[in-house]
C-alpha cells in the first residue's frame, strides 16, 4: 500500500525548507560579526572626532 500524503503539510514543509535556505544565504551575504561592527563604529567615531577637531569657530 502507498502512504497517504497531506498536501498542506507537504507544501508548508517545502516552504519552510526554502525559507531556511534563503535565510542562510542572507546571513552569509549581509551578516557581519560583532568585531566587524565594533571596528566600523570605531572608524566612524575616529572620523567624526577628526572633523570636529578641524572645525573653525566664528566669533
Amino acid at each position: 500500500m502507498t502512504e497517504i500524503v497531506n498536501f498542506n503539510k507537504a507544501r508548508k514543509a517545502a516552504q519552510k525548507t526554502q525559507a531556511k535556505a534563503e535565510a542562510a544565504a542572507n546571513r552569509a551575504k549581509f551578516g557581519r560579526t560583532k568585531g566587524e561592527k565594533q571596528a566600523q563604529a570605531l572608524e566612524r567615531d575616529k572620523g567624526v572626532k577628526l572633523l570636529d577637531g578641524a572645525k573653525r569657530e566664528d566669533r
